[in-house]
C-alpha cells in the first residue's frame, strides 16, 4: 500500500514537471507559463476595474477621431454621388500599383499583362460624370481587398501567409457604402468607417441609405465579446445558420413581441434574439431574426471601459493564428487592437501607421536621437492597455515582471539574440548568435530582447506610446 502511494506521488510530480518543461522549452525568452493568464497582470494593477471612459466620453472620443484623422468616414456624411475625378481618385487609391515584385504561391512573378488583366476589372472607364453612392449591409464575414480578384500574391521573401492583396475584413451587420461595379460584375468597391477596398458583391445586400444607417444605429443591441461567436444551427435559413461573428460585432436584439416563441424552428427562451441582414436573390436587403445561445460570450450593449475588461478581451485571443488583414479567419497586429477597443465602443484607423501617427488619444511620442533608456523610461510609466508602437506593428502593454515590460500582440515573426549557437573569437570570446523563429499568432513576449535585424531591435524602433484614456 505505501508503495502504492509513492508511485501515486511519483507520478504525479512526474507529470508535473513535464508541463513545467513543455513551457521551460519555449523559444520566447524569459516566458513563464505565469504570464499567459490574464489574472497574472491583473493582479499587479491596482485600480484594475475603474471605469477609463463614460460611454459619452468615448462618444466624444470617437468624434474627435474622425474629425483628426483623414481615412475615417462618416458615411452618413457621404454625398448622393460623387463626380468622375474623386471617383477615380478613390480607385486609384484603393488599388495602387505595388511599389515592389509580386508573386504567386508556385513562385511565379506576376507578369505585367497579369497586372493589366487585374487593373481592367478596376472598370475605371465606366466612371461617369455623376456617380451615385448606394449604401449596403454586410451579411456574412468577407474579405476586402485592394484589387477585385480572389488571387493571393505575395512579396519576394514568400512569406506565403502575407496576402499582399488582402486589406482587412467586413463583418456581418457593417454599414458600407457601395461607390463603383469591376467589370465583371463580382465585386464592389465600397468603404466602411476606416477603409476602402473591393468586396465580393454576393456578401452584401443593398439598402436605402437610411435603412442601412438606422440598422447600424438601432438599440439596444448585442455584442459579441468573445474572440468569436455563431449563430445557432438554422437549416430553415442556411445564410444565417453557424454565421461566425468576431469580437466587436454589434446586432440589433429583438424579443419575442417581435417574433414569437418560434424562431425558423426554435423557442427562443434560452437564446438572444437578434436582427440580421440577407440578401435577397437580386441583391437588395432584407432582414431576419437569428439567434445566438445564451452561453456565447456576448453582452448587451458595451463593455465598461477598464483595465481589467482590456486585458481580458486581449487575453481571449492568446494562442489564434495571425492573420494578416484579417486573413484566415483571424487577425492582424492592429485588427487584434481594434476588436478589443471596439468591445467598449472606440473606433481606430484600421493601419498601425495611422493608428500611432494619429492624433487623437495622449500620445508619447520619440525622436531618432530618443536613446533606448529614454524609450525605457517612458514604457516604465505606461499603464496597462497602453499601446505601443514600431513602424509597421502595434503592441498592448501589459505591464512588468522583475523588470522586464511584456506586451501581447498578433504577430508574425520571432527574433532575438541567444547563446546557443553562438560563436567565438580568436579571444574566445562568445558572441551571440541571431535566433530567428517564428510565432505566426497572438503571443504574450517580453519586449527588450525582441529584434527586427542583427543591427535592429524592437526597442530602438519605437516611435509612439499611445493611450485612450
Amino acid at each position: 500500500m505505501r508503495l502504492g502511494y509513492w508511485l501515486i506521488l511519483l507520478l504525479c510530480f512526474g507529470s508535473s514537471c513535464l508541463q513545467e518543461n513543455v513551457y521551460a522549452k519555449s523559444d520566447i525568452p524569459m516566458l513563464t507559463t505565469d504570464h499567459l493568464s490574464a489574472d497574472f497582470w491583473l493582479a499587479k494593477v491596482a485600480d484594475a476595474d475603474q471605469l477609463l471612459l463614460t460611454s459619452a466620453q468615448i462618444s466624444a472620443r470617437n468624434s474627435k477621431t474622425f474629425a483628426l484623422q483623414p481615412e475615417m468616414n462618416r458615411l452618413a456624411d457621404l454625398p448622393a454621388s460623387l463626380p468622375a475625378a474623386r471617383l477615380a481618385a478613390i480607385i486609384d487609391s484603393a488599388s495602387a500599383s505595388a511599389k515592389h515584385p509580386r508573386f504567386y504561391a508556385n513562385g511565379e512573378a506576376v507578369t505585367a499583362s497579369q497586372w493589366q488583366t487585374y487593373r481592367q476589372n478596376l472598370n475605371s472607364e465606366a466612371v461617369k460624370a455623376d456617380n451615385p453612392v448606394r449604401f449596403a449591409l454586410v451579411v456574412k464575414r468577407t474579405d476586402l481587398r485592394s484589387m477585385p480578384t480572389e488571387d493571393r500574391v505575395h512579396n519576394e521573401q514568400m512569406a506565403l501567409d502575407l496576402d499582399r492583396f488582402q486589406e482587412t475584413a467586413l463583418f456581418p451587420g457593417e454599414p458600407i457604402a457601395v461607390l463603383h461595379l469591376s467589370s465583371d460584375s463580382n465585386w464592389l468597391l465600397v468603404q466602411n468607417y476606416h477603409y476602402t477596398g473591393w468586396v465580393q458583391a454576393a456578401d452584401v445586400a443593398i439598402g436605402s441609405r437610411q435603412q442601412v444607417l438606422d440598422y447600424s444605429e438601432q438599440t439596444p443591441f448585442l455584442l459579441v465579446t468573445g474572440a468569436r461567436a455563431t449563430t445557432s444551427y438554422t437549416p430553415a435559413v442556411p445564410a444565417i445558420s453557424k454565421l461566425l461573428l468576431d469580437m466587436g460585432t454589434r446586432l440589433p436584439l429583438l424579443s419575442t413581441d417581435d417574433t414569437g416563441h418560434n424562431v425558423h424552428g426554435q423557442n427562443p427562451h434560452a437564446s438572444y434574439i437578434v436582427k440580421l441582414p440577407v440578401r435577397n436573390s437580386d441583391g437588395s436587403l432584407a432582414f431576419t431574426p437569428a439567434l445566438i445561445a445564451r452561453q456565447q460570450d456576448v453582452s448587451i450593449g458595451y463593455l465598461p471601459y477598464t483595465p481589467a475588461n482590456v486585458l481580458k478581451q486581449a487575453f481571449k485571443f492568446l494562442g489564434d493564428r495571425y492573420g494578416w488583414g484579417h486573413d484566415y479567419d483571424s487577425r492582424d497586429c492592429t485588427g487584434f487592437i481594434i476588436e478589443i477597443y471596439r468591445s467598449f465602443g472606440l473606433l481606430m484607423p484600421r493601419n498601425s501607421g495611422q493608428q500611432g501617427e494619429g492624433r487623437y488619444g495622449s500620445n508619447i511620442r520619440f525622436s531618432d536621437q530618443s536613446s533606448d533608456s529614454d524609450k525605457l523610461d517612458a514604457i516604465s510609466q505606461a499603464r496597462v492597455g497602453d499601446l505601443i508602437y514600431r513602424p509597421g506593428h502595434v503592441m498592448l502593454y501589459l505591464g512588468s515582471d522583475n523588470g522586464e515590460p511584456f506586451v501581447i500582440h498578433s504577430v508574425h515573426e520571432l527574433a532575438y539574440f541567444s547563446d546557443m549557437g553562438a560563436t567565438e573569437d580568436s579571444q574566445t570570446q562568445s558572441t551571440p548568435a541571431l535566433y530567428q523563429g517564428i510565432l505566426n499568432g497572438v503571443a504574450v513576449t517580453p519586449l527588450t530582447p525582441l529584434r527586427l535585424s542583427a543591427d535592429h531591435s524592437y526597442l530602438d524602433k519605437i516611435y509612439a506610446i499611445k493611450s485612450l484614456r
